[in-house]
């Protein structure tokens, strides 16, 4: 049984030192100059483009998202707005007033409705696109405020026919409305920056953020359109287009400002359908990607891509087992040299550092190192508190086991004097879950208090992280249930 807890031990940090070398690597492109010719930019190519916003019982943003999108700098007979409403509730009378009002201002937009929600956002997607006047398509959930100049920013690159898909970089409007907004932005602003950059300037597979992008409709016919038989529909389409051999572009230098949810249960859903929905589609894609002619360098970060999502199954196996291996070495001494080979896997937790230091210094332009020190401890300390969480859905994905598309509920707060109390569409309850998470806590307490048993204090800042992470999870877990 010793030699279990090892082995499984051993493997899960393994391949979370592999994860964080592929990260470095991205880091290190990214931070090197730019090499070869300047991507083909025309910002006279000025195409008919038709916005789809999929909406599902928004009635908090769905008047401000379109409101917005009619004030896009673009030709108006070259503009088509397409409001993809699944909504069941008020949010339907609310579009359809706000949508009347510009129709009569002579913008070219209109009201969609399905008879049923089939596909979910996937669904609504296909359904628009079947009708769109726009050779081109862009996309933005209902809680995005894009710019003005978000069209003329983007369009031009479509010059090149062989571009099939175009990203933008997420701002966040409410970044400093709380703890939990600043972290779920630590970590977003490092994924697009270095991780979305340095996969497109290495000419690795990137993905489609589901929001604040275009498609050049042809690319996704040519894929074979939108699908729902996974949770992230646009991670899917992703790579059924660049296995196609379309390329993507990512655009650091145009920011879309959007809402990041504000309390626990919102962040779980939205991490849930993220790791969930890219274990499904790692699951769908992994070995076709294997099998593409694509260079060595590809196949290997787009397994990383793909596969990301399973850290959160190596981190919550390597976290509980690491108790035991404190036992095991107690009473082993023996296996001292195998243990002292783990501080090679320093290298990693420094691999990660580099990453997300990079990203936040391109936003934090104040005393970035300062910002970092403060944030970064927190920040995996938060994402190792949603662990088990994520591990579920993780496993979910692998498994086969089919959840419906839970949209992630939208506040319109964007800052603190703002209250989500009232909001119709949330109702946390408390689940095995949880409690869960609460128990993990007070496990990795003993884990702190083992550190003293056995003077072996090792492992004592990582169970330290790890109790805070779970203790923070666990607490705002509670604390929205009690005001929901």
């Amino acid at each position: 049984m010793e030699w279990i807890v090892v082995i499984v031990y051993g493997t899960a940090l393994l391949a979370i030192f592999l994860f964080s070398l592929g990260q470095l690597h991205l880091t290190w492109v990214y931070t090197r100059p730019r090499r070869g010719e300047p991507s083909l930019f025309d910002p006279e190519f000025l195409p008919i483009v038709t916005v789809q916003l999929p909406i599902y019982n928004e009635k908090y943003v769905a008047e401000r998202l379109i409101d917005c999108v009619v004030r896009l700098d673009y030709p108006k007979e070259k503009l088509e707005i397409q409001v993809l409403d699944d909504s069941t509730d008020e949010t339907v009378d609310l579009i359809a007033r706000k949508v009347n009002f510009y129709q009569s201002q002579g913008f070219d937009i209109r009201h969609v409705q399905r008879e049923n929600r089939t596909g979910f956002k996937a669904g609504a997607l296909a359904y628009g696109t079947d009708f769109c006047k726009g050779e081109f398509t862009a996309i933005f959930d209902s809680d995005f405020l894009p710019t003005t100049d978000f069209l003329r920013r983007t369009v031009g690159f479509f010059v090149n026919d062989k571009i099939g898909m175009v990203q933008t970089r997420w701002g966040h409007v409410n970044k400093n409305y709380s703890m939990l907004t600043e972290m779920q932005a630590f970590g977003l602003d490092a994924h697009f920056t270095v991780e979305q950059g340095g996969r497109n300037r290495s000419g690795s597979f990137m993905n489609f953020n589901g929001t604040a992008g275009i498609w050049r409709k042809s690319c996704v016919l040519d894929a074979g359109g939108w699908s729902a038989d996974t949770l992230t529909e646009d991670l899917d389409l992703s790579y059924r287009a660049q296995l196609r051999g379309w390329q993507f572009q990512f655009d650091e230098s145009v920011e879309s400002p959007a809402e990041l949810p504000v309390i626990m249960s919102a962040i779980k859903s939205q991490q849930y359908r993220w790791n969930k929905g890219a274990a499904e589609t790692a699951k769908k894609h992994l070995f076709k990607v294997f099998r593409s002619d694509q260079s060595f360098k590809t196949k290997a970060h787009a397994a990383i891509h793909l596969l990301n999502s399973s850290v959160f199954v190596l981190l919550l196996s390597a976290s509980i087992l690491s108790i035991p291996m404190l036992y095991i070495k107690d009473a082993n001494a023996s296996l001292e040299w195998l243990f002292n080979l783990g501080s090679l896997f320093l290298i990693g937790f420094f691999s990660i550092a580099a990453f997300y230091y990079v990203g936040m210094k391109q936003i934090e332009k104040v005393n970035p190192k300062l910002v970092f020190l403060k944030k970064f401890p927190l920040f995996l300390s938060f994402s190792m508190g949603l662990a088990l969480h994520n591990a579920i859905a993780v496993m979910e994905g692998f498994l086969g086991v089919k959840t419906p598309f839970v949209r992630t509920p939208k506040f319109n707060v964007t800052n603190k004097k703002e209250s989500w109390f009232g909001n119709q569409y949330i109702k946390p309850t408390l689940t095995w879950g949880i409690l869960m998470e609460g128990l993990l806590c007070v496990y990795f307490i003993w884990g702190i208090v083992s550190a003293w048993l056995l003077h072996d204090f090792g492992l004592i800042i990582f169970h330290i992280m790890l109790a805070v992470g779970f203790g923070i999870v666990f607490f705002h877990s509670i604390k929205h249930i009690k005001h929901a």
